[in-house]
């Protein structure tokens, strides 16, 4: 006896919020990525801009998601998982080195120029990162899942708590060496 897991299958061709009277074709349209048209200036720091279930309702039981990815120099996405979904990446301008790590904990990298397409499999631990000196890199991920959810790393490893001698004696480490690193923990883009 096998399992699956993933979005919920619907009996509808799309889900009405509850307490909507009317569904018109605005409901099936997300307005969220204007700005990144719209602006010239980059963000100073690594910046996700999402379309999930959470900002665009509509998306709920279709089982698809995006997020733009915005990369100044020298900037990184850590390493993250998408437990719910597989992510397709596009990168439309600039050079991105991205990498995954297998359950055998083999390590797969690359480094993609625009119009390049790399598919992070469902859960698996990956990264991208902009190593220019000079140019900005843009990226559109697409998920099959309205909510992939993103677990991070660094931030679920240093900063959820988990006691300095377990992560120290974890990591073959010292507490010093590991209150460092939290230390240096920036939270994750939202």
């Amino acid at each position: 006896m096998g399992a699956r897991g993933g979005d919920p299958d619907i009996l509808t061709d799309f889900v009405v919020p509850q307490g909507a009277n009317e569904v018109n074709a605005t409901f099936f349209t997300y307005t969220g990525m204007r700005t990144l048209i719209q602006e010239q200036a980059q963000p100073a720091n690594f910046t996700v801009t999402k379309a999930t279930m959470a900002e665009f309702p509509a998306l709920n039981g279709q089982s698809v998601s995006y997020a733009v990815l915005q990369f100044p120099v020298g900037t990184v996405n850590p390493p993250h998982t998408h437990p719910r979904a597989s992510e397709l990446l596009l990168l439309t301008y600039g050079s991105l080195e991205v990498g995954f790590i297998d359950t055998t904990s083999k390590l797969y990298t690359q480094t993609l120029q625009a119009g390049d397409i790399f598919v992070f499999p469902k859960g698996l631990v990956h990264f991208q990162y902009n190593p220019s000196p000079k140019d900005f890199a843009l990226a559109v991920s697409a998920f099959g899942s309205a909510s992939a959810g993103t677990v991070s790393l660094p931030v679920s490893v240093f900063g959820t708590g988990i006691d300095d001698t377990i992560l120290a004696k974890s990591f073959k480490s010292d507490v010093q060496t590991i209150q460092k690193l939290k230390a240096g923990l920036t939270p994750p883009p939202k």
